[in-house]
C-alpha cells in the first residue's frame, strides 16, 4: 500500500511540475526583463528610437566596459565624475540632462533588462511593427515575432496526456503482475473517475483561474495605447512638432492648476481664421487611412460657425466634443501644476513623444505602481525652487554634506509616496 501511495504522489508531482512550469515561465520572464524595462526605463527610453534619452538597442556594444555600463545604470553622475569617456560623451550628447539613478538594481536584474532589450531589438530588426497613433513609437507597437505562449500551452497539454496515459498503463501492468502472482485486487479505477486525480486537477484549475482572474482585475481601468477616434483629426505631430507650438499655449491649465484643460474653439480659431487649408506632409490615422487635412479644418469651421472671408462671431461657436483619453480613478488626486511647475516634469515623461503623434494615444498605463516607482526614483528640482523652501533640514544637510548632492532629493523624500498625497 505504501508503494502504491508513493507512486501516486510522485506521478501527481510530475504533472504539477510540468503544468506550472509551462504556465508561469512567461510570467517569470516578464518580471525579469519586460517589467523592469516598463518600470524603470520606458518613461525616457525606447528600444529602437530616441526619446528623451537615447535608443537602447545595442547599448552593450556602445559601452566597451560592461562593469562601467552597470555602474552607469545605477548612478550615472558618479560615472561622469570619474571621467569615464563614454559616460561623458553620452552626458554631453544629451544636453547634460541627468539620468535617473537606480541604485537598488542587482547585477542579475540589469542582465535580465539588457537581455530583454536585445531580444526586442532583434524582433524589430526581423520585421515591421504595427504602430499606434500614427507614429512609430515602439511602446505603441507589437513586434512581428511570434509569441511562444501557445507553444508552451500545447506542450503542457501533451505532457498532461502522456502522464495520464502512463498512469493508466502503470495501473494495468500492476494488475497483470498481481494476477500472475495470484493476488486478488479490485479493478483499477479509470483516471477520469479517480477522486484523487479529480481533486488534484480541481485545485490546479482553481489556482490558475485565480491567478488569471487576479491579473485581469489588476489591469481593469488601465488603457495603455488607447486611441479613440476624435470628432476632428488633430495631429500633435503637425502642431507641436512641425509648427512647434508650445504645449502651454493650448493647455494653459497644466502650469496653473489641477487640469491641463482642453483648448476651446476660440483658441483654435486664433490661428485658423487665417489658416484654412493644409499643405504639409500626408496625414494618416492609426489604421493607416489617409486624412484630408483641409477637410478637417472645415469641420472646425462648422463647430466655430465661421465662413472664410467673413468676420467671425464667436457667439455662434459650439464646443467640440473631444473624447477624453487619459482617465484616472475618482479616488486619485493628480495635479498638473504640481508636476509641471513645481516638479519641472516634462510632458513627454507621462505622455510620451506627444510631438510625434499623428493621433494621440495613452502612452503609459498610469497605474499606481508606475506613479510610485517614478516618485521613488525621480529627483526633484530642489535647489533654487521656492516651492521646496520649507524643507530647511534637507537644504541644511545638502550644505553640510550629510546628503550627497549628486544623488539629489527624490520625490519620495518630500512625501511623494505617502498615501494621502494622492488619496484623501
Amino acid at each position: 500500500m505504501n508503494y502504491r501511495l508513493g507512486n501516486k504522489i510522485f506521478q501527481l508531482f510530475f504533472i504539477a511540475v510540468a503544468f506550472f512550469g509551462s504556465v508561469f515561465t512567461q510570467v517569470a520572464y516578464g518580471q525579469d526583463g519586460k517589467a523592469l524595462f516598463s518600470q524603470n526605463c520606458a518613461s525616457c527610453h525606447a528600444i529602437n528610437k530616441d526619446l528623451t534619452g537615447p535608443a537602447l538597442a545595442g547599448v552593450e556594444d556602445r559601452w566597451p566596459d560592461q562593469k562601467m555600463l552597470y555602474a552607469w545604470i545605477r548612478n550615472s553622475q558618479a560615472v561622469i565624475k570619474s571621467g569615464y569617456p563614454r559616460a561623458v560623451e553620452v552626458y554631453n550628447q544629451w544636453n547634460k540632462v541627468a539620468m535617473n539613478q537606480f541604485p537598488n538594481l542587482t547585477d542579475a536584474e540589469i542582465a535580465s533588462l539588457l537581455k530583454y532589450i536585445n531580444e526586442e531589438a532583434a524582433k524589430k530588426a526581423a520585421g515591421p511593427a504595427v504602430t499606434v497613433g500614427g507614429g512609430d513609437d515602439p511602446n505603441a507597437a507589437k513586434a512581428s515575432g511570434q509569441d511562444s505562449t501557445l507553444l508552451y500551452g500545447i506542450l503542457t497539454l501533451v505532457l498532461a496526456v502522456v502522464a495520464l496515459v502512463l498512469l493508466q498503463v502503470n495501473s494495468n501492468l500492476k494488475k497483470l503482475t498481481d494476477d500472475k502472482e495470484g493476488v486478488v485486487r479490485l479493478e483499477p479505477v479509470p483516471f477520469w473517475r479517480n477522486k484523487t486525480y479529480i481533486a488534484f486537477l480541481t485545485v490546479i484549475l482553481f489556482m490558475v483561474g485565480g491567478y488569471l482572474t487576479t491579473k485581469g482585475a489588476i489591469n481593469l481601468g488601465r488603457n495603455k495605447n488607447y486611441t479613440p477616434e476624435q470628432p476632428i483629426f488633430y495631429s500633435h505631430k503637425v502642431h507641436a512638432g512641425a509648427n512647434q507650438i508650445n504645449c502651454l499655449y493650448c493647455h494653459g491649465g497644466a502650469e496653473q492648476g489641477k487640469h491641463a484643460n482642453i483648448p476651446s474653439v476660440n483658441v483654435c480659431m486664433n490661428c485658423h481664421t487665417a489658416i484654412n487649408e493644409y499643405n504639409g506632409e500626408k496625414l494618416y490615422t492609426a489604421d493607416g487611412v489617409e486624412v484630408d487635412g483641409t477637410a478637417e479644418i472645415q469641420k472646425l469651421y462648422k463647430y466655430a460657425g465661421f465662413e472664410p472671408g467673413k468676420p467671425w462671431d464667436p457667439t455662434k461657436a459650439k464646443p467640440i466634443e473631444w473624447v477624453k483619453i487619459h482617465n484616472l480613478p475618482d479616488h486619485v488626486y493628480f495635479n498638473h501644476a504640481q508636476h509641471v511647475k513645481a516638479g519641472k516634469v516634462a510632458c513627454q515623461t507621462c505622455h510620451g513623444e506627444i510631438n510625434k503623434m499623428g493621433e494621440v494615444y495613452q502612452f503609459a498605463d498610469l497605474s499606481m505602481g508606475w506613479c510610485v516607482n517614478c516618485h521613488r526614483e525621480t529627483k526633484v528640482q530642489f535647489n533654487d525652487n521656492g516651492f521646496y523652501s520649507i524643507y530647511e533640514k534637507y537644504h541644511a544637510d545638502l550644505k553640510s554634506g550629510k546628503l550627497d548632492s549628486t544623488k539629489g532629493i527624490t520625490v519620495e523624500k518630500v512625501g511623494g509616496t505617502e498615501c494621502q498625497k494622492c488619496h484623501y
